[in-house]
């Protein structure tokens, strides 16, 4: 090959060139995460040293395509070279928070509004209460006047629905502002309030039929929630999660980084040990917890006496440990179950100490979520009271 016009580009140019190569699957460029580890100019001829998540990474070759074609436009470069390499663990755990700091920052808009708050409720296991959390502290937010969204991002297991009492299934129709249809929740007022209810169980022909979904069509689903739905104005958004660290609890870090947690956990040690793992996936996907909730409380009988079925101290030790408060405990009450199965949540009889502990949490929520209302003229500062207040406390 004859020799090109002189002029090597730098070090600093070769760089700042290979931030237009992305990553496929990290979704951000090789160089800002930290995977160009060494450019080396001499001769005509780039080296450039990659590393590389898994030597046996299947996208190598697209992005070997990628380095050559930005590089190769340069006047004075003759050839490419790629020296392929492997990350350490700890490498490959820095390059991964990168990546989902980037998606954070980077996340495409939703059809929730901005001005909503958002609360998904997480746990580490099954078996906990999630749903019934869920829906309890939905319907004490709309008893306080609020309209609050529901969205059951537990896929598999749905139970939204007839917990809610809110059987019938979703439509679509034409919304000013769309350009196509979009799912209409199913709506049921409380007192002065409203909820907003999606659910899988809303699409299937009845709560008995499995849905037999893997990974990316769990992300698909609750994407499609997020985006083709018709929220409106809500002052809430309920998330009841499926158990666990997966698909759906990534996906929805990606595409809605705003989100609290609310993690529940029974006073058992080993339920507790188990939801450490909700708040460390939280930490990874920058994602604030805004607090514990024991459910599962103590029984207590008709004589007064409290009988701990389940163990005792887990929820506090589960505050504690990952630095934020314990909201509250909620009692074993055989109402709280006889609600659920009937559709008519505890909560809102507001009847027993399981009610008063979902209304003090929800009284709570409200009074630490920022009222917009009076910031309408004072976008930016609205954005920064939200800012402040779901990164405030724990640093994650």
């Amino acid at each position: 090959m004859s020799q090109r016009t002189p002029g090597a580009p730098t070090v600093e140019e070769v760089r700042n060139l290979l931030r237009a190569v992305i990553d496929p699957e990290l979704g951000s460029n090789i160089e800002d995460l930290g995977m160009v580890d060494t450019v080396t100019i001499a001769d005509g001829i780039i080296t450039i040293g990659v590393k590389l998540t898994i030597r046996g990474c299947p996208l190598r070759s697209q992005i070997q395509k990628d380095i050559k074609s930005r590089l190769e436009v340069h006047p004075w470069v003759q050839k490419v070279k790629i020296d392929w390499g492997e990350m350490t663990a700890d490498e490959r755990s820095e390059v991964m928070t990168k990546a989902r700091w980037n998606a954070r920052e980077n996340a495409a808009p939703t059809a929730v509004p901005e001005r909503t708050r958002v609360l998904a409720v997480a746990s580490g296991k099954g078996g906990v209460g999630k749903s019934s959390v869920t829906v309890n502290l939905a319907a004490a937010l709309a008893a306080r006047g609020k309209t609050v969204g529901v969205l059951d991002a537990d896929i598999w297991g749905f139970s939204v629905p007839r917990m809610l009492n809110m059987p019938d299934r979703l439509e679509a129709q034409m919304v000013e502002g769309r350009d196509k249809p979009a799912i209409i929740p199913n709506e049921r007022h409380i007192g002065d309030g409203l909820l907003k209810v999606v659910s899988t169980g809303m699409l299937v022909e009845d709560e008995g039929t499995a849905l037999m979904w893997r990974g990316l069509m769990l992300t698909k689903a609750v994407e499609q929630f997020l985006n083709d739905v018709h929220w409106g104005d809500i002052d809430f958004l309920m998330i009841d999660m499926p158990p666990g660290t997966g698909d759906v609890q990534m996906g929805l870090a990606r595409m809605l980084p705003r989100t609290d947690l609310l993690i529940v956990t029974t006073p058992a040690v080993s339920a507790q040990k188990v939801a450490i793992r909700a708040a460390d996936m939280a930490r990874r996907s920058f994602l604030r917890v805004a607090g514990v909730i024991e459910n599962m409380s103590a029984f207590t009988c008709e004589h007064g006496e409290e009988y701990p079925l389940f163990g005792t101290g887990g929820g506090q030790a589960l505050a504690d440990e990952i630095g934020v408060e314990l909201l509250g405990q909620v009692p074993i009450e055989p109402t709280v179950a006889a609600g659920g199965d009937a559709g008519e949540p505890v909560s809102i009889t507001g009847l027993g100490a399981a009610a008063a502990v979902f209304t003090a949490i929800a009284d709570r929520i409200i009074a630490e979520t920022p009222a917009f209302d009076d910031m309408a003229d004072c976008s930016a500062r609205g954005a920064d009271v939200s800012v402040n207040v779901r990164r405030g406390g724990t640093q994650q």
